[in-house]
């Protein structure tokens, strides 16, 4: 974790700067932030390589490069990082390897170093977790090309190297610890036949594992007989790999090459972004919407004929006896909009829902047009943030008008736990988990700096705006019911079994859910497997089927409840659609027993941790959008009969 004066001054930057990233932005191309311009580099000029974190899919927990005894430069300059990517741990720094534009290396000697009980111990914990060795040459992350088997020999790409291996020697029975201490670098670069310039289109490498040998005593002119570029022997393999003990000598070499590749500057990220099991994804997902899209036209059709039937019928009635003899819906006219009970925290839960389907979104048309692709790392959570806290001024202005409509008074309470409540239980899991990461000497532990960062946008912006929009919601006449609410209840029968409130919460939560999952396994798995997630269309269209999808489903249960002559509508139209986010979180847990590699109790935490953070705002989302949609449903059809 970083100290205090130096977290603070890098913060007060990364706000500055995700503050100019909504401003900023012009001349869009399908896989770059907008504004980004290609480098050009002539043969000669030098190339910076940069490292990034360590990462495992079994610990979860990223670690800086340089919390290994690996080569280091003279002095370690931190990378300027936007308040995204450090919230992902994200920690870029220089490294000691010298590249130079279109000029091949052999077997250049990095740096030797001897490991000591408590290096040894460290590298060989860090095998054990299978941590990746992440690095960053013009913007292009490291890859290992792998060769598919099993689809015609098609090559996938793993993002970083393995820091070692586990084996035996042959005929041993005694598991060893190896280390990748010479690397093959491939840079594949796109040459401009015009000016003779060159630009980097591929980032690769191949490890190996090799105890290197050499005459003599050590100096700088040593050369090794294992590897040696004026004798062209180069490592080809691991046969003869190196051993991480204390007291062993690991000298570090690394190979470059450079290769002339078809493929343009803008579509570089193609390869990276191909998914191993594209196909299967495609397909899946126009199922998905097939289904969904299915159900819901028949939920319509269902819902306009009943409706029309009821509304014609009930507006046919003209005498009293007929009238007294009323059933169904129209029976609690005088009820339906009576103020549920805590109608104060139903306007705070509606207003934050509003809040987050607006930053919901936004985010969502910003990475469709390209603005958030993987490229600019850390953007897509940068701009998650700032639109957060931009949006309280919709929570303020939903949420006021719901509690006026309700008759309140006091509206500057209720603004105030919409700006703070939802954030506030958000930010306390998050300080918890964080702690728990700043215990494991993580870099993925939040500093100081950052915290106060986000809580200076919290007070400083989001709370100001939501009292903003609550002023200017409550200042504006309140929403009139369609009929008038009579002074006494009215008595709710005794309801079937179906119509408990706990059961057909429950059912309303599926279908939401199931318009979802199929896409939801692909997002877990871009965030816990370590996979770039980028099919943002189709996710924009699952986005607007779950928005139907709540929204009929909750009409539906709601219909059903007011026939049944249950008035009591307004909490259960918020929860029966938020129920999907119940079945979320189950499904999380399914995936960490079924797909993830986690043994450890503290990375089980965190995913848990985490996983709770996004259920609890996917109820929000979902809960509002199910109300929003009864709330309409309701004033609709009470509007439409005659009420005497």
């Amino acid at each position: 974790m970083g100290s205090p004066p130096r977290s603070i001054k890098k913060s007060a930057a990364t706000v500055v700067s995700a503050l100019l990233f909504l401003f900023l932005v012009h001349g869009a191309n399908c896989f770059y932030l907008p504004g980004v311009a290609p480098e050009d580099f002539l043969k000669g000029d030098p190339l910076k390589l940069k490292v990034n974190k360590l990462t495992s899919i079994k610990t979860q927990l990223p670690y800086s490069y340089y919390s290994l005894p690996f080569c280091a430069p003279k002095k370690i300059v931190d990378s300027a990082e936007n308040l995204g990517e450090v919230l992902r741990g994200d920690r870029i720094e220089n490294s000691p390897y010298v590249f130079k534009m279109r000029e091949p290396q052999m077997c250049t000697i990095l740096c030797r170093i001897t490991l000591d009980g408590k290096s040894a111990k460290q590298f060989k914990e860090k095998i054990d977790d299978e941590y990746h060795v992440n690095m960053i040459l013009d913007n292009l992350p490291l890859v290992v090309p792998v060769r598919r088997l099993d689809q015609e020999s098609r090559t996938v790409y793993q993002l970083g190297y393995h820091i070692g291996i586990k084996g035996q020697y042959a005929g041993s029975k005694d598991e060893k610890y190896f280390i990748h201490n010479h690397l093959a670098f491939t840079i594949k670069y796109h040459r401009d036949l015009q000016t003779g310039s060159a630009r980097i289109v591929g980032f690769e490498v191949k490890p190996y594992s090799i105890k290197h040998e050499y005459e003599g005593k050590w100096s700088k002119n040593t050369r090794l007989t294992t590897c040696d570029p004026h004798n062209k022997r180069t490592v080809v393999n691991s046969n003869t790999p190196q051993e991480v003990e204390a007291k062993k000598e690991i000298i570090f070499t690394y190979d470059v090459d450079f290769q002339e590749s078809d493929v343009k500057w803008a579509s570089r990220w193609d390869a990276y972004l191909l998914m191993s099991d594209d196909q299967i994804h495609w397909f899946s997902i126009v199922n998905s919407l097939m289904i969904v899209l299915f159900l819901s036209g028949m939920v319509a059709m269902i819902m306009l004929r009943t409706l029309y039937r009821d509304i014609s019928r009930y507006n046919e009635l003209e005498t009293q006896e007929e009238a007294l003899e009323e059933t169904g819906w129209k029976l609690v006219h005088g009820d339906v909009f009576r103020p549920p009970s805590n109608s104060d925290l139903l306007c705070v839960y509606v207003g934050t829902g509003v809040q987050f389907l607006g930053m919901i979104l936004v985010t969502m048309i910003f990475a469709v047009l390209g603005f958030l692709s993987p490229s600019n790392r850390g953007g897509l959570m940068t701009a998650m943030l700032l639109l957060w806290v931009f949006m309280g001024i919709l929570a303020g202005y939903a949420t006021a008008r719901l509690y006026k409509m309700f008759k309140g008074t006091e509206w500057k309470k209720v603004i105030l736990r919409t700006a703070v409540m939802f954030p506030a239980i958000i930010f306390a899991i998050f300080f918890v988990l964080n702690a728990i990461i700043w215990v494991q000497k993580s870099s993925g532990a939040v500093p100081f700096g950052t915290m106060f960062a986000l809580v200076l946008l919290w007070f400083g912006i989001s709370v100001p705006l939501v009292f903003v929009g609550g002023y200017i919601g409550f200042r504006k006449p309140a929403i009139e019911d369609p009929v008038k609410t009579n002074k006494i209840p009215r008595q709710i029968p005794e309801q079937a079994w179906y119509m408990n409130p706990v059961f057909s919460i429950l059912i309303g939560g599926i279908l939401p859910f199931g318009a979802v999952f199929i896409e939801l396994f692909f997002i877990l798995t871009s965030i816990w497997l370590n996979q770039f997630y980028y099919i943002f269309g189709f996710l924009f269209l699952v986005l607007v089927i779950l928005l139907i999808t709540c929204a009929e489903i909750t009409i539906v249960l709601c219909y059903f409840q007011l026939c049944s002559e249950d008035y009591l509508w307004w909490w259960r139209s918020y929860l029966t659609s938020g129920s999907s986010a119940f079945y979320l979180f189950l499904y999380t847990t399914f995936y960490f027993f079924t797909k993830l590699e986690i043994t450890k109790l503290v990375s089980g935490l965190l995913y848990f941790g985490y996983m709770l953070i996004a259920s609890y705002a996917f109820f929000v989302l979902t809960g509002t959008i199910g109300f929003y949609a009864c709330f309409w449903f309701t004033r609709l059809i009470y509007s439409s009969v005659k009420i005497d």
